[in-house]
């Protein structure tokens, strides 16, 4: 079975960033990728500075390609499971709990034994890999209001990020379709690229006083009424269809998906994605880990959407640059420990 200092699990943004961190640190790097990242359905990328408006294929193959100049393996798989190994004398880890920001920044330390022999890699053809540590980057998948026609126009012309999509749709004809309170808020936010946004409540929760207020003085209209589909023409999103017949002309449409960690594989290690709030709103599950990736899970690091959902390609990027620094650190304090020991006996 081949052996590895890092295994990373998601060959996007945050899991090429980490490996390319941990390459360049003389680590022996293993990513493996299934090949489905969240924005496959995406032309493009944006607000990631000096590669706005590439393509997401093309981003992750200039990634490899400078993961693997470097020395690192990238293979195409599915990862089923990762469980722990018994013997060895393990990482520290870390837990969250630990102190000092600035260093547990870095290092991912916690004085915490952890991570025992490191971990066997499982893959869907049967084969593993060994690895003293891992790393997670997942990403999410994005689960979708239950309306029909969304799944097929999702990254084209039903959007959910003004940062990641917005520019493209300034001026036109936008509705967001409301599925929480969350939906006002993304009202506001496009209301900032175009005149013309109107929010469908479909049986949502109706807006509060102020609310409405805020509506009003931002020029953006509210229709009433469950939404039951969406319009397309010519290829083109263009109407929101009402369950009363009447079609509401449309050319972009907010929503707001649900986001599932993928993080299943790592059922067999205790760690389990958890329900992430914000303000007060269930926006999906997250898998918990402290400011530089480390989960509960001694030797098990996390980076980009799987444990960070709303972050975009650029902060996934570099969260993994993060999370890999802090693994080269806990390997070393581990190689050090290891080497004093020798040195005594």
């Amino acid at each position: 079975m081949d052996e590895y200092d890092v295994v990373v699990v998601g060959g996007g943004a945050a899991g090429l960033n980490g490996a390319l961190a941990l390459a360049r640190s003389r680590r022996s790097v293993l990513v493996i990728d299934e090949g489905t990242p969240r924005n496959a359905p995406a032309a493009h990328v944006h607000n990631f500075l000096t590669r706005d408006g590439v393509p997401p294929a093309e981003l992750y193959a200039l990634g490899r390609a400078e993961v693997i100049s470097y020395g690192a393996e990238v293979r195409t798989g599915t990862v089923t499971a990762v469980t722990p190994r018994s013997g060895g004398s393990g990482g520290s880890g870390a837990s969250g709990e630990s102190g000092g920001s600035g260093e547990s920044a870095w290092s991912g330390a916690s004085g915490r034994a952890g991570a025992p022999g490191g971990f066997e890699v499982e893959m869907s053809d049967g084969s593993r890999v060994g690895a003293r540590r891992v790393l997670v980057t997942t990403g999410l998948t994005d689960e979708l209001p239950g309306v029909p026609g969304l799944g097929e126009r999702f990254g084209r012309d039903v959007l959910h990020c003004p940062y990641c999509h917005g520019w493209e749709v300034r001026d036109q004809v936008i509705g967001v379709l409301a599925t929480s309170v969350m939906a006002i808020h993304q009202a506001l936010l496009f209301s900032q690229l175009s005149d013309d946004v109107t929010l469908f409540l479909n049986g949502g929760p109706e807006p509060t006083e102020e609310q409405w207020e805020q509506l009003a003085a931002r020029g953006i209209s509210v229709v009433l009424g469950k939404v039951e589909a969406v319009e397309v023409t010519d290829d083109k999103l263009s109407g929101v269809r009402l369950e009363a017949g009447r079609v509401v002309p449309c050319e972009a449409l907010v929503v707001q998906p649900r986001a599932k960690a993928r993080a299943g594989f790592l059922d067999g290690l205790g760690l389990k994605a958890a329900e992430l709030e914000i303000n007060g709103v269930s926006i999906g599950t997250a898998v918990q880990a402290d400011p530089a990736g480390s989960t509960s899970v001694p030797g098990v690091w996390v980076a980009g959407n799987v444990t960070a959902p709303t972050a975009q390609v650029i902060a996934a990027a570099a969260a993994g640059l993060t999370a890999g620094a802090a693994i080269n650190f806990d390997l070393i304090e581990e190689d050090t420990r290891l080497a004093v020991a020798a040195r005594s006996s």
